[in-house]
């Protein structure tokens, strides 16, 4: 996975060079800056700094995704060839080569399985150890390889067992996605198909329907046309789950006629009231705010109580949609997870509704809430002004 034209984080092979370039660029700028604290070895400085340049450089302009998916672990092996030279070139001092070291592993760890990191073991310590036999260090100092090198191997271990079962896990679930990206899609080609030919045969129905029979027919077609739009915003809704974004397609609409337009798809035995002002402008995607409201309304309908009331009002911040029932309210153990997908379910719904609102008035820029009344409760979705 690569993210961006710079890909710091993530996995594969760019990501792995160019964060080893990272660990190297800030090597060299410390050798540079050491240079201020010890004028005396700047020569020896400039040329570690050099070396860690140089393969930050190699990290960064190598085309690393042409080549085997573990080459940048060479990388590593460069690594520790300078880290032997930068201990040699203090005579013998492993103060700041150590760290860098087990880092070095850290790195690899979160990149490359385990016989990466078992291979690196003797260069690794070769790479610590003989620049302190050239310099003639003690023996209590090169004891200290038996302590450096096992505890820099067992992180490395550890970190790649996490890194990997995050992987796994990451692969999981992008599978159960692809899955249920397969399902939505067909789920809303195989309703609009049959939908196509209930509605043409509605319309051949509706020429000759007279009397009660006319507004029955009327009112299929009205949901039928309704359930087509659905069908069409399933796929609008996996994106949401996907990437959080919804394109709008908005446009200045009076209010008054939205709400009026929405509320012809509710049964006609069911208590719902509007009060809209008829000069409300407002600024919405047409087919998202019929969903927000039918949410709305089915949810108030099914928890709440009757009368249902749709109102809508705009301030300095926006316009505010609101739907409030006169039924017993929100239980208080429900209100932390209110919106959240499958929310409340069970026998009577899966519980998206609310989500699917809070959703779509992200989507236009606003926010759903629910409010406290006395009785029941309102839920209120605000709206940018328009523009």
């Amino acid at each position: 996975m690569q993210t961006g034209p710079f890909p710091l984080f993530g996995t594969g092979p760019r990501a792995a060079a160019r964060q080893a370039a990272v660990l190297f660029a800030v090597a060299g700028l410390l050798a540079v800056i050491g240079t201020l604290n010890d004028p005396v070895h700047t020569g020896r400085l400039l040329t570690v700094a050099a070396c860690d340049l140089a393969l930050a450089s190699i990290g960064l302009l190598v085309p690393w995704r042409r080549l085997h998916r573990h080459a940048p672990a060479l990388l590593g092996l460069a690594g520790f060839v300078v880290l032997g030279f930068s201990t040699w070139s203090f005579g013998g001092v492993a103060a700041g080569t150590g760290p860098f070291l087990v880092l070095l592993y850290a790195w690899a760890a979160l990149h490359f399985p385990r016989w990466v990191l078992a291979a690196y073991a003797l260069p690794a310590t070769l790479a610590y150890l003989l620049p302190l036999v050239v310099t003639g260090q003690p023996p209590l100092v090169l004891g200290s390889a038996a302590v450096l090198m096992p505890i820099a191997l067992a992180v490395a271990f550890l970190i790649e067992a996490q890194a990997r079962r995050l992987r796994d896990e990451r692969d999981r679930l992008s599978r159960i996605e692809q899955w249920r990206a397969a399902m939505i899609n067909t789920l809303a080609h195989d309703v609009r198909t049959p939908l196509s030919t209930v509605h043409m045969a509605l319309e051949e129905l509706a020429e000759t329907a007279t009397g009660p029979d006319a507004s029955m027919i009327a009112a299929a077609q009205r949901q039928t046309t309704r359930i087509a739009r659905l069908a069409d915003g399933l796929l609008d809704l996996q994106r949401i789950d996907s990437t959080g974004h919804l394109k709008l397609d908005r446009a200045p609409y009076p209010a008054h006629l939205l709400v009026k337009d929405v509320l012809t798809y509710v049964r006609e035995d069911a208590d719902v009231r509007f009060d809209v002002d008829e000069d409300l402008v407002v600024y919405v995607d047409k087919q998202r705010f019929e969903q927000i409201l039918m949410n709305l309304v089915t949810n108030a309908l099914r928890y709440g109580g009757p009368p249902v009331i749709v109102g809508f009002t705009r301030d300095a911040g926006g316009d505010s949609l609101s739907v409030r029932d006169h039924g017993p309210g929100i239980p208080d153990d429900l209100r932390p997870r209110l919106f959240g997908q499958f929310a409340v379910g069970g026998d009577q719904g899966v519980g998206l509704g609310l989500w699917i609102v809070r959703q779509l008035a992200a989507a236009h820029g606003g926010q759903a809430v629910a409010e406290a009344r006395d009785p029941g409760v309102a839920m209120v979705v605000t709206f940018p002004p328009p523009p």
